[in-house]
């Protein structure tokens, strides 16, 4: 992220030739790297994908709609417009939303109503590039000072509640779940007919239980120390739990992986063990 997104150290193309190598189907997009803030580098960058037989379906970008300050939330709506618009560039159909910052003083019922406001403002701009706005249990972005202000799953599912569209669904990420010290199986059966798309990622314990987590205050405010990124299907997650559960309610659409912080060789075992388990569910 730092090297895409802040000093510039890789390029984007190099970055492309490097994950076209997965066997995957296509590429999870960030909003934020750097070549992307000029809209004349889109084009290339979909041919270069394109050209190895790739597609980039969705769009991760961060809106911030919980902000006090009527005119910031208006500038976070316009970029979200535009993150629409790089989505439609590139041929994706899926662009994420958040609900913004858990800043301390906000109450939760204001911070679903400026969120279900802002992402309502947005979504007839969506439909109308054919992109589908998906919100994510989020933690946190990398970026922000503070976590996501729906990052637990009664606010979720209230702000999900909410909002109803043809061109809105959820993006679930089970291990977002472990962060907020909840049970990611019962925030999918909470939301799984909503769920239009998904991370896949795993995490593992370093130390003591998911008692012990859960008990700890940090769990909702920090990255929790007790877990670490791993290898999808050698964590906490339960992927036959979670595949049933998508499988029941119809899913079949992208499944993104998120993880692969310990270099390209745990990413073939990521997507190997993914692969093999949609092949189970879903069928080759």
């Amino acid at each position: 992220m730092h090297a895409l997104c802040k000093d510039g150290s890789m390029k984007l193309s190099e970055w492309i030739e490097l994950a076209v190598q997965l066997d995957i189907d296509g590429l999870e997009w960030y909003a934020g790297f750097l070549e992307m803030a000029d809209d004349r580098n889109w084009a290339g960058f979909r041919q270069q994908v394109e050209s190895h037989g790739k597609s980039i379906p969705m769009m991760c970008c961060s809106p911030d709609f919980t902000h006090p300050d009527r005119e910031f939330r208006k500038n976070e709506i316009e970029k979200e417009k535009f993150w629409i618009d790089m989505t439609h560039a590139l041929g994706g159909s899926y662009c994420r939303v958040l609900s913004g910052q858990k800043r301390p003083e906000l109450s939760i019922e204001e911070g679903i109503d400026l969120a279900a406001a802002c992402i309502e403002e947005c979504l007839p701009y969506a439909q109308s590039k054919g992109v589908t706005l998906i919100i994510e249990n989020h933690y946190k972005d990398d970026f922000w000072e503070y976590p996501e202000f729906a990052q637990k799953m009664d606010i979720f599912s209230r702000l999900v509640d909410k909002i109803h569209h043809p061109s809105f669904g959820v993006n679930y990420d089970p291990s977002n779940t472990y962060l907020a010290g909840e049970d990611p199986i019962e925030l999918l059966k909470k939301v799984s007919h909503r769920v239009v798309t998904m991370h896949a990622s795993d995490r593992y314990l370093k130390e003591g239980t998911i008692e012990d987590l859960r008990r700890e205050e940090g769990g909702a405010q920090g990255y929790a120390k007790r877990l670490s990124h791993g290898e999808i299907g050698k964590g906490l997650n339960d992927y036959d739990a979670i595949f049933t559960e998508l499988k029941r309610v119809g899913f079949d659409n992208w499944i993104s992986i998120e993880d692969g912080v310990d270099g390209m060789d745990q990413l073939e075992r990521s997507v190997a063990f993914l692969r093999r388990k949609i092949g189970e569910y879903w069928g080759e």
